[in-house]
């Protein structure tokens, strides 16, 4: 059987083993990177399994100093392990069987902010190299603001803003240049400059658009090159957001001004509960960019796994989920049984501890408070010198929690996710050792804790791990659909990477942070990694700018096309990624995109005639259209007639329905496109005419989808997937089908 693994180990010239950090100092033996096949005759895979594996290919299991062997007994990233050895035994170890490659260990850094690279983005890639990485444009970022001074928003070798740039900066002339080159506050009217004083906008910024910062780190864990999506494209700061509020008045100003300032782009990456659209700020001042062909893009939200709770939902916006990388910054927790658990942290002490400390459980009575590790929740307990296991609900974030018990004298955390928030861990800055573990690892923890007279336990910080699988896959924070205002349009309609991601911050993270309070002047470069569709929404802003320098002539909705019918389905691991309503069309692929064949164009009476179509009244339609309209003398469409990029119908028993889609030649000029289809479940399907044959750029052409349904019966209140694909000699032009039975 043939094994490809991809592995990029982050190190010092130093090795943790066993908790420990040990320096190389014998020249005959070498670290090396072994892959092995899976186990014969082993139907559950524990760590414990593995690592007897793992140990019989080794010649002994300690060396004469009495080291171990084995550095790192890998259980995701790869069936392999790290282990001390000599040439010779190298040698004589690929004639057992089960071997397939050794490969000595290199020194590798973290490089960028890993985003470029898994997604295939970088300047040697057409998409960057022809776009120039983005010169030229401008990107609207509505966020708490930036910190102008920051090594990101260096302007070295940028070209001045085009001549249509008719913004200012609020910042001392000399603190905005060409890559910064305007920057506004918005708070109730009320003057206020536009410094960052939280994080999240200048992180934001910088994912969109940072340029090339060499040596970036995160609490000295890793050390390489980082940069935005479009590094070289200019940035407009308009802050709208203040603390952790962004009034919708606020918001609506920002995205007026940044239009009449003359930006491409603009991000949002805040919002609130499924409201109407004449009643949503975000959606009546997006509408009005759109048309001026600016791209908006928007978060989903931070309220998954639970359905229905998206936000951003209009047809106009891009919405975006979140994604996890391959990339895992691993901290393993090792309880007193040698039973091992996979958690992550941003924070890698070095020579943490070798030996097993206590663990205490605070939410062993059951206090939610105290399982939460709330503030003032720990002070009444004895935690001196112990581990302390914290959930991860409650108010306070998870850094936060951290400072709890650093203050109540607990050495170390682990972190336990909610049953609702399963896989999906983040590698905070923490203030102290921790790590943050899934559901099904913490229940472990919380077992052996609860029926153990003394447990103990340690945490290993491995570093940095590249080559995680699955990835990608949605995080259980992410917004899911349908939306409970409009569920005729399938939402979010991409994810993107929004996990564990390491951009700007406005000041030092990690335990030297409780001493150094945030303040603007500051000038050290400083990084953080941070988690949420916040971060989602400026990377597809940073991928559409690269668009939309490609196809200046593409518009909004063709540019989303575009992005939406080339999305990835599948894993790194051929393995579906996960269903419509936590995915949408699935995880962005910049390449793809770039090359689509075909696009789904929506002009701008169709989106009055949508709004027309959902009931609402003149007046209601005129707010969000910002003219008078008037339904009577328009043909009205329902939300399932809009030529999106994605299918989402509705239907009783023995129902029947027909849509007309129109698609648009940007491919080669002579093409023959035919249809292929994977009905729902439940539904049968077909199209008509099977065949698209084009003769020239541009034309476009129409077809027609009929949907018919049995006994709806069981089903009524589910839905089911599918999915439409036209496949020419080149392209594949895929839209997921979503049916939901009433």
């Amino acid at each position: 059987m043939k094994l490809l693994v991809i592995l990029l180990l982050f190190h010092t010239t130093f090795l943790m083993i066993n908790g420990q950090i040990s320096s190389i100092t014998n020249t005959h033996h070498e670290t090396y990177i072994v892959h092995v096949q899976k186990p014969k005759n082993v139907k559950s895979l524990r760590s414990t399994d593995l690592l007897s594996w793992y140990m019989s290919f080794l010649p002994t299991k300690t060396l004469a100093s009495g080291e171990s062997r084995i550095v790192y007994a890998y259980q995701t990233a790869i069936t392999g392990f790290a282990a001390r050895l000599t040439k010779e035994e190298v040698k004589a170890m690929e004639t057992k069987e089960g071997f397939i490659h050794a490969t000595k260990e290199r020194m590798l850094y973290l490089h960028t902010t890993h985003i470029n690279d898994f997604l295939g983005l970088n300047q040697g890639t057409c998409l960057q190299r022809d776009t120039y990485l983005g010169k030229g444009l401008i990107i609207g970022m509505l966020d708490t603001g930036v910190l102008p001074n920051h090594p990101s928003f260096k302007d070295s070798g940028l070209p001045h803003p085009p001549t249509k740039w008719k913004g200012h900066c609020d910042f001392k002339p000399t603190t905005c240049n060409n890559k910064l080159i305007g920057a506004r506050s918005f708070q109730r009217g009320n003057k206020d400059l536009p410094y960052d004083a939280i994080g999240h906008g200048t992180h934001t910024a910088s994912i969109a658009a940072g340029g090339f910062v060499k040596d970036a780190q995160v609490l000295g864990n890793a050390k390489g090159t980082v940069s935005g999506v479009a590094p070289n494209c200019h940035l407009a700061i308009y802050k709208v957001c203040h603390s952790s509020v962004c009034g919708s008045t606020d918001v609506l100003a920002g995205i007026d001004q940044a239009m009449d300032d003359g930006v491409d782009v603009i991000s949002l990456s805040f919002g609130g509960g499924a409201v109407p659209f004449y009643d949503d700020a975000v959606a009546i001042g997006a509408l009005a960019a759109v048309e001026k062909g600016i791209i908006v893009t928007s978060s989903a939200g931070n309220s998954g796994p639970t359905k229905g709770t998206i936000e951003n939902d209009s047809p106009w916006l891009i919405t975006v989920g979140a994604s996890t990388m391959d990339r895992m910054i691993r901290a393993r927790v090792k309880l007193g049984n040698n039973e091992e658990l996979i958690g992550e942290s941003a924070y890698h002490p070095s020579g943490f501890t070798s030996g097993f400390l206590p663990i205490v459980y605070p939410g062993r009575h059951g206090s939610s408070r105290a399982k939460a590790c709330s503030d003032g929740s720990l002070s009444r307990l004895n935690i001196k010198g112990m581990v302390v296991l914290c959930h991860n609900s409650g108010a306070n974030t998870t850094v936060e929690k951290g400072i709890v018990v650093k203050k109540a004298g607990g050495v170390a955390m682990i972190l336990i996710n909610e049953e609702d928030q399963n896989m999906t861990t983040r590698a905070a800055a923490h203030v102290l050792p921790a790590a943050h573990v899934s559901y099904f690892d913490g229940r472990r923890i919380l077992a052996y804790a609860l029926s153990k007279t003394n447990p103990t336990v340690t945490i290993i910080f491995d570093g940095t791990l590249y080559g995680i699988s699955p990835a990608p896959s949605v995080a259980s924070f992410s917004s899911r659909g349908p939306s409970s205002i409009n569920e005729g349009v399938l939402k979010p309609d991409i994810i993107a990477p929004g996990v564990n991601i390491l951009a700007a911050w406005p000041s030092p993270v990690g335990p030297l942070s409780l001493e150094s309070p945030m303040n603007s002047t500051i000038t050290s470069m400083a990084f953080n990694i941070v988690s949420g569709t916040s971060l989602s929404s400026p990377v597809i802003a940073g991928v559409t700018t690269l668009l939309k320098i490609a196809h200046p002539d593409w518009s909004p909705a063709a540019i989303k096309s575009a992005i939406m019918t080339t999305a990835d389905t599948l894993d790194r691991d051929g393995l579906p990624i996960s269903d419509l309503y936590s995915m949408g069309a699935g995880h962005i692929n910049p390449t793809n995109a770039n090359d689509p064949g075909l696009v789904y164009d929506i002009v701008e009476d169709d989106y009055i005639a949508y709004l027309c179509g959902l009931g609402y009244t003149d007046k209601q339609v005129s707010v969000v259209a910002r003219r008078i309209i008037e339904c009577a003398s328009i043909d009205p469409i329902n939300a399932e007639e809009l030529n999106y990029p994605s299918v989402s119908v509705a239907l009783g028993s023995k129902a029947e329905k027909t849509i007309t889609r129109w698609v648009m030649n940007v491919g080669e000029s002579e093409s023959l496109y035919s249809v292929q289809i994977k009905r729902p479940e439940g539904v049968e399907v077909s199209v008509y005419p099977e065949k698209l044959s084009f003769s020239k750029m541009n034309q476009t052409l129409s077809f027609s989808l009929y949907f018919s349904s049995g006994d709806v019966g069981a089903m009524r209140g589910g839905a089911s997937e599918g999915y439409l694909r036209w496949v020419s000699n080149k392209h594949i032009v895929r839209s997921p089908i979503l049916v939901t039975f009433t």
